[in-house]
């Protein structure tokens, strides 16, 4: 496995290689609107730096473990993301960085998301907020995540 990412159509996400503390909050699904569960998150290049994998390590109280593959077609300035958990599910999501805010969506007829977050100056620290829209609605809070480099 490479240590570094050698495609250069990826080179904008080094900063993201690394491990980080996971804070999710101001989700309906949590016990409280208070409640705040941490995770781990492992970001590391694969296929000889060829992609980029983000992996959610399982904890007692945390969110259900779950991998993003994040790979760019060199011709396309989005980059498309490749998601699956424990739960079963699995989606198709594009992304983009445009200056200092990460985007991540998925437009679907049934249930669209949406991810957007401020990376920090240092970035050391991004923190964001999922949206979700059903089929008909409009969009709504899902929740929150602060990544923490660690």
């Amino acid at each position: 496995m490479a240590h570094e990412l050698t495609n250069p159509a990826l080179a904008d996400l080094e900063f993201l290689v690394g491990d980080w503390d996971m804070a999710l909050s101001g989700a309906a699904f949590l016990p409280t609107p208070d409640t705040v569960v941490h995770g781990r998150v492992e970001i590391r290049p694969i296929e000889n730096g060829g992609l980029l994998a983000m992996r959610q390590v399982i904890e007692p109280s945390g969110p259900p473990a779950a991998t993003w593959v994040i790979g760019r077609d060199e011709a396309r300035s989005d980059y498309t993301v490749l998601y699956a958990d424990e739960r079963g599910v699995s989606r198709r999501y594009e992304m983009a960085f445009v200056g200092e805010t990460w985007r991540i969506w998925r437009n679907d007829p049934h249930f669209s998301q949406r991810f957007d977050a401020a990376i920090g100056a240092e970035r050391h620290r991004i923190v964001g907020r999922w949206q979700k829209r059903s089929a008909g609605g409009g969009w709504e809070p899902d929740f929150d995540l602060t990544y923490t480099r660690l």
